[in-house]
């Protein structure tokens, strides 16, 4: 792949780690590719990060044909810089294509667009504690027609975030409502793929539950509305009567890779997890009986996040005395750890670039 590379002339200086925020300051390039149906992917670039110029009829703006990824790069302690599981992504955005019916991308074509964008904007890549380089790839159709068909023109785009530690102060557990009125997604749909349309839907539940305290919602499934599925943009796993239970993949979940990785971490500790479905009732009930021992989201931004109280028709149940439990600050500590560096990586999940 022969990546053209036109150099900023305006190039900016990173802020100080303590203004860095989250998904709102950029590096100074970005990668773009783009597909039409007789060329397939072509024109592979890296040039400066700015606007993107659409036709106003592409379809994306009308049909939502888009899909993304969120990834890390990180800086280890002796300088050198490093992906974690970077296929996995490659190979989940893939999934969200085929279902939105956008082209494929080629597993080395992304994963080499990655590194060769880092490479570049290696300097933006921070190096104080608990800090990174959020990597935001996204597939989008560009065909300018109003007429609803098959795609055939696409942009693949990536752009990179410089990221403070999403836990500043410590880790701190949150309290999540279960959404009882909106669903988020059904078998057949769009719910295992990272779309924006899922997050789109996500909004207005997820705007009712900050008005009452909480920080996110926890979804139920689309259909019965009686088995658990995801809390807002993470999977999420409870340790029930000593046992680890996370939503099974049964179509409307994303399949996480941070969920994927604590999954193959516990079973590699020996702790007993299980894929499964679980109803709502079997959740409250574990929690009224004392049985429901840690709750916590997964996912990339915040790798582990702790759920310290649910709230389920205007009840409230307090998990773990509102605190971190054991298995998910294992979880927490070892994932990041290895992430960077500063644990040995067994599985070989980190890539230098």
């Amino acid at each position: 792949m022969q990546i053209s590379f036109t150099k900023t002339t305006n190039p900016k200086i990173m802020p100080p780690v303590e203004k860095l925020g989250f998904g709102s300051i950029f590096s100074d390039h970005m990668f773009v590719m783009d597909y039409t149906d007789d060329k397939q992917w072509h024109n592979f670039r890296i040039v400066p990060y700015g606007n993107i110029e659409l036709n106003p009829a592409a379809s994306v703006l009308h049909y939502a044909n888009e899909v993304f990824e969120g990834m890390k790069a990180y800086r280890w302690a002796d300088g050198s810089i490093h992906l974690f599981r970077p296929y996995e992504n490659a190979k989940r955005i893939n999934i969200s294509a085929e279902r939105i019916d956008l082209p494929q991308i080629p597993e080395n074509i992304f994963v080499e667009a990655v590194r060769e964008l880092v490479k570049v904007d290696k300097n933006w890549v921070p190096s104080g504690a608990g800090t990174s380089l959020y990597i935001r790839p996204f597939l989008f159709s560009t065909d300018p027609e109003l007429a609803l068909h098959g795609i055939h023109q696409a942009t693949f785009i990536i752009i990179m975030s410089p990221s403070a530690s999403y836990f500043a102060e410590g880790i701190k557990p949150v309290k999540i409502m279960l959404e009882t009125q909106d669903v988020r997604a059904v078998r057949g749909g769009t719910g295992y793929t990272k779309c924006g349309g899922n997050y789109a839907a996500s909004n207005r539940a997820g705007d009712r539950a900050l008005e009452k305290g909480y920080s996110q919602v926890l979804w139920l499934d689309g259909v019965e509305r009686k088995y658990v599925e995801e809390v807002g943009a993470m999977n999420v796993m409870f340790k029930i009567n000593g046992t680890v239970v996370t939503p099974a993949l049964t179509g409307s979940i994303l399949g996480g890779i941070t969920r994927k990785s604590c999954l193959e971490l516990l079973k590699s500790w020996n702790i007993p997890a299980e894929e499964r479905l679980l109803s709502v009732d079997e959740l409250i009930s574990a929690a009224q009986n004392g049985k429901l021992d840690e709750a916590f989201g997964t996912g990339t931004a915040a790798v582990i996040s702790p759920i310290g109280e649910l709230a389920y028709n205007d009840q409230k149940y307090t998990v773990n005395d509102f605190k971190i439990g054991p298995v998910a600050q294992k979880l927490y500590d070892e994932l990041t750890g290895i992430q960077w560096g500063t644990r040995p990586d067994p599985f070989n999940w980190t890539e230098c670039i």
